[in-house]
């Protein structure tokens, strides 16, 4: 890529469509400016400066200090004392895996700004990867205590809990999502996986009934049909269930074995064939449990 390749003001346009996007794309960031924009960073005018910070996350995100950094110190010179300059010279820390002094300044931001949602975040990124999984959690916690309504936490804290195998907590924040967004099948699909994982009929028959309301909002969710065909047939196990129950989940679970047979005949290649996976199901039968 040359400079004569690319024209400043249709960088400058896409730049500003992927902050407005809100998305990194991190590479193509650092090549636009290093082989175009900077060189008419003077034309910018006020959107420099937001143009400069894309650029040092996207610098970090690469490992590209030799971009980053000339942007971080036109930034510092321009801002002294901003608290997202000082945030990006924490995260400059981090990519040179200098946490303690990264987590002394977030801590700063956050003593200053209790509402600094950014600071706090950063720090259950740089604890989670040092894996101080638990701290985390306390981080977390604390930050969904102030921004509750952040989906995007639920889902972290989540993934946090399970990788310390503590199904319940992981339940509870699958859950609150759940509230929030009802119409989300992706969220009644993991819901209803956390509750199979944690076994016993109780919770076999909630993964059941997920899975199969994540199957309604979402036909072509083939993971909540597998999801709803196994949490069938674990229910169908039990010697507690009732005739009439047994029956409706006999038929639910037959259901879901048709829908995933018929989605692997309309999609299968010659470079996949699911008839084996098929077979391996039928191979459970269902039938024979009644």
């Amino acid at each position: 890529m040359a400079t004569l390749d690319l024209d400043w003001e249709d960088v400058r346009e896409q730049l500003r469509t992927w902050r407005e996007d809100n998305t990194r794309h991190s590479e193509e960031v650092v090549d636009m400016w290093d082989y175009c924009l900077k060189h008419y960073k003077h034309k910018l005018g006020d959107e420099r400066w937001m143009v400069e910070e894309q650029v040092v996350v996207a610098g970090l995100d690469c490992y590209r200090l030799d971009v980053a950094e000339p942007s971080l110190v036109a930034l510092n010179d321009q801002f002294p004392g901003s608290l997202r300059v000082r945030k990006l010279k924490a995260m400059r820390l981090e990519a040179l895996e200098r946490f303690d002094e990264a987590m002394d300044i977030y801590d700063s931001i956050i003593r200053q700004d209790e509402t600094n949602s950014t600071a706090r975040k950063r720090k259950v990124s740089v604890l989670r990867g040092q894996g101080r999984i638990t701290e985390a959690i306390k981080e977390l916690t604390e930050y969904l205590k102030i921004f509750m309504s952040d989906s995007e936490a639920w889902q972290e804290l989540c993934d946090l809990y399970l990788k310390e195998a503590d199904y319940s907590k992981a339940a509870f924040c699958m859950e609150e999502l759940i509230l929030t967004n009802p119409h989300n099948h992706l969220f009644h699909t993991r819901y209803a996986e956390i509750k199979y994982t944690q076994g016993g009929l109780d919770n076999m028959e909630i993964a059941r009934s997920y899975f199969s309301q994540a199957a309604k909002l979402n036909p072509n969710n083939v993971r909540a049909l597998y999801g709803l065909f196994m949490s069938c047939t674990q229910v169908l196990s039990s010697s507690k269930m009732s005739g009439p129950k047994k029956k409706e989940t006999q038929q639910l679970a037959t259901w879901a074995l048709k829908e995933i047979s018929d989605r692997y005949s309309k999609c299968r290649t010659n470079t996949m064939d699911g008839s084996k996976i098929l077979e391996t199901f039928k191979s459970l039968s269902i039938m024979d449990k009644a």
